[in-house]
């Protein structure tokens, strides 16, 4: 029978794993949503994967465990998944697809809107600016985080990459403005999606938290919903409500994950390690929904997490992502190693933005100048313990041994900080200031005069 906007059928040709294929389908797009009802009365949902004449292949989010191919109804839509979004998201904690695990009730929302989004005309998009204070030292000073940016952190597996995006979540904050942050988790183990909720707990409790849960154990097709759903919550708030809104996405290598297999049971010829050919065109989908729009207050920043397998950056997320993103932050196995938190690899790391977000006006006077001077003064700290290895300590002249000083301070100074640690701008910058102090005046050739007169060592 049908309905307005609406086609149902009775009966599952074939059940195949999470996929229920029915026949005898016409009038049926891919990606449109559907409603399963069972003979007990149970509802479930699903999307359309695949329509082939007279076949639609349909992904069941809940799965086809206990499901009957006989007397089971299909109901579809006639349009892709829509949400409904406003502020009632804030302060709510959820499964990858929005039902809600807080004992509270369903998200009720103001309007409804497609979870793919819609195309933004270019010429709205105004340049990303003003920063995202994160609270973390390593971030704020050396690669700062700029509104309406898409920054994501490289990792390894074993690093606390986790933490570090739980703890930006926690405390991070637009200078005043108002700031929300709406965290996607994806793949996560039941023990991290607890710890994650216990540490977003407080933020959550204050109506400035949005949490997307999606576990290992939860279907895959959720996995590929639940940052799309983030997002779209996410653009609400912003262009809508009118807050700076970032959103933290991890792991987005689950996400891919995710994406090839479904894309293996659609049938697609695989393309670079099995992956699909458009998983460009899918990641450029989800990080280009961050910016700012003219004339609107708000912002969407993404920060989005993905591990390297095998530490091997040229993977094809990692490296499909460097080309969309604008940066990126990476972290080191060999700083992890050495016990330092977060293990930053400042060198490694890039926000290609952070002028449109640091500096006079919008940071401190001092900030541009004295980052050059901290990563000027890394990598010939860096090139000096090279040496050191070879020639041991004693080699050294007295200015490259002042180096090996400098990096030292850096690490205890400047980057190392507990995960439960705030630290403002002022105060990080003072403490670089405190890092690049180990060094002759002569060294400090990167910043004005003025500058090392009124906070650097003496001449």
């Amino acid at each position: 029978m049908t309905g307005f906007g609406t086609l149902t059928y009775t009966g599952i040709h074939e059940l195949r794993g999470p996929l229920a294929v029915l026949g005898g389908v016409t009038g049926v797009g891919w990606d449109e949503f559907a409603t399963l009802r069972l003979p007990s009365g149970e509802v479930r949902h699903g999307l359309v994967l695949a329509v082939d004449r007279d076949l639609a292949v349909v992904q069941v989010l809940e799965g086809t465990a206990g499901m009957e191919p006989t007397g089971t109804t299909v109901t579809f839509a006639g349009e892709p998944l829509h949400v409904g979004v406003g502020p009632g998201w804030l302060g709510r904690t959820c499964n990858g697809r929005g039902d809600p695990i807080d004992d509270g009730p369903p998200v009720l929302g103001e309007r409804r809107v497609a979870v793919n989004g819609a195309p933004l005309n270019p010429v709205w998009r105004e340049p990303p600016a003003d920063p995202v204070l994160t609270g973390v030292s390593a971030i704020d000073v050396l690669t700062t985080l700029v509104r309406g940016q898409k920054l994501p952190i490289f990792s390894h597996a074993g690093l606390p990459h986790l933490t570090l995006a739980t703890q930006i979540a926690r405390q991070s904050s637009a200078g005043g403005a108002p700031f929300c942050v709406v965290f996607a988790g994806m793949g996560l183990t039941h023990t991290d999606a607890d710890a994650v909720r216990d540490a977003l707990d407080e933020r959550a409790a204050a109506g400035e938290l949005t949490l997307l849960l999606n576990t290992a154990d939860d279907p895959v097709i959720e996995r590929m919903l639940t940052p799309r759903l983030a997002l779209t919550v996410a653009e609400d708030l912003a262009f809508t409500g009118g807050r700076h809104v970032l959103v933290v996405m991890t792991d987005m290598t689950s996400y891919a994950e995710a994406v090839r297999e479904v894309s293996a049971s659609r049938g697609e010829i695989p393309g670079r390690r099995a992956y699909p050919g458009y998983l460009y065109s899918d990641l450029a989908s989800l990080y280009e929904r961050c910016g700012r729009i003219r004339g609107r207050p708000g912002s969407v920043t993404v920060l989005p997490v993905l591990t390297l397998p095998a530490g091997d950056i040229t993977h094809p997320v990692p490296d499909l992502t460097g080309y969309i993103t604008e940066g990126q932050i990476v972290l080191s196995p060999d700083l992890h190693t050495a016990g330092v938190y977060p293990p930053v690899d400042g060198l490694s790391s890039l926000s290609r933005l952070m002028r449109h977000g640091a500096g006079p006006g919008r940071t401190r006077d001092d900030h541009l100048d004295l980052a050059a001077q901290v990563l000027a003064a890394l990598s010939r700290a860096r090139r000096v313990a090279e040496v050191a290895d070879l020639v041991g300590p004693s080699g050294l002249n007295s200015t490259d041994r002042r180096y090996l000083e400098f990096a030292r301070a850096y690490r205890e100074i400047l980057v190392s900080q507990r995960p439960d640690e705030r630290r403002d701008l002022g105060d990080s910058l003072d403490r670089a200031w405190r890092a690049v102090g180990v060094l002759p005046r002569r060294e400090l050739t990167l910043l004005p005069e003025a500058m090392l007169d009124a906070k650097g060592p003496p001449a």
